[in-house]
């Protein structure tokens, strides 16, 4: 266990780093004067957008360890608040750092952004030193990526007797364990996808944008379905500006899943199947339950 401990450590150490010396670099460089690149469509903007929200992607993780949180009635809206923030502003700064070290125009012919800021200052030393820092980093989101998306295959066990033998809990190595192999095939299946059609890192994107945001618009109604259903409810978290705020998110999400599905390829063809495929799924599981 503390063995572990001190790997994330240092997987979060080498995150932290990675950050402020970009930003740091950036920010002190002479600015670039590159010449300005034309000025994105309606249809593209929409599909920016889909990448950059991407980039802020994380901050609701928290809520898939809820249970696990002490004193969560007030510690998770303060971890989604203070993680919302965070990432907002690393993403601001690092842009910000890109845009004075290299140039609008230079960003967006570059393929690895951070690695041609480091170059352009210190040559091909420095994009290797900042290339192996964001390797090191990214085993750390994606160490906690899997502790968080195994928890919710183990919640569906749990929930839907189809799917029961994902909701057993090891006590060693103290995980659910099926639910981890399940997660790692999941995982495995659309690398294998993204090889094959040779864009890896766009068609997983492709792949999981239009589901992440139909489930966040879900998400949003179901919110002002419950409001109007069970009014008397005391909840412990109300949402500020009601109903104004979940009607606004959900407009926002509905926009993005349209970009998602309008301007992306087989990725989201393959994601929408999927999720489709619950549907069945779905209606075998209340029919067993029924018989029980």
């Amino acid at each position: 266990m503390q063995q572990g401990k001190w790997t994330q450590n240092l997987l979060s150490a080498a995150k932290v780093l990675s950050l402020l010396l970009v930003v740091i670099i950036g920010l002190t460089a002479i600015p670039n004067s590159a010449t300005p690149v034309e000025s994105a469509s309606s249809g593209t903007w929409g599909l920016a957008m889909v990448f950059v929200l991407l980039s802020y992607g994380g901050w609701n993780e928290a809520a898939y360890i809820s249970a696990e949180i002490q004193d969560g009635r007030r510690n998770i809206v303060r971890s989604l608040i203070w993680s919302i923030g965070i990432i907002t502003a690393i993403y601001l700064l690092i842009n910000l750092a890109y845009l004075r070290g290299l140039g609008l125009a230079n960003m967006a012919q570059s393929e690895a952004v951070a690695a041609d800021l480091m170059r352009s200052l210190w040559d091909q030393p420095g994009a290797l030193f900042i290339s192996v820092l964001i390797a090191i980093a990214t085993l750390g989101a994606t160490n906690a990526t899997i502790f968080t998306g195994a928890r919710t295959n183990y919640a569906l066990g749990q929930d839907f007797s189809l799917f029961g033998f994902m909701g057993h809990w090891k006590q060693r190595p103290s995980s659910p364990t099926y639910a981890l192999f399940l997660q790692a095939a999941i995982a495995l299946a659309l690398i294998f996808l993204g090889t094959l059609t040779r864009k890896g890192f766009e068609t997983m994107v492709d792949y999981t944008a239009p589901i992440f945001w139909f489930f966040f618009l879900l998400s949003g109604i179901s919110l002002l379905v419950l409001r109007i259903r069970e009014p008397h409810i005391v909840r412990p978290f109300r949402v500020p500006f009601y109903p104004l705020t979940p009607l606004l998110f959900c407009a926002v999400c509905g926009y993005l899943l349209y970009s998602s599905l309008a301007y992306t390829g087989v990725g989201a063809i393959a994601g929408v199947l999927v999720v489709a495929a619950g549907i069945p799924l779905l209606l075998w599981n209340n029919y067993r339950q029924g018989r029980t």
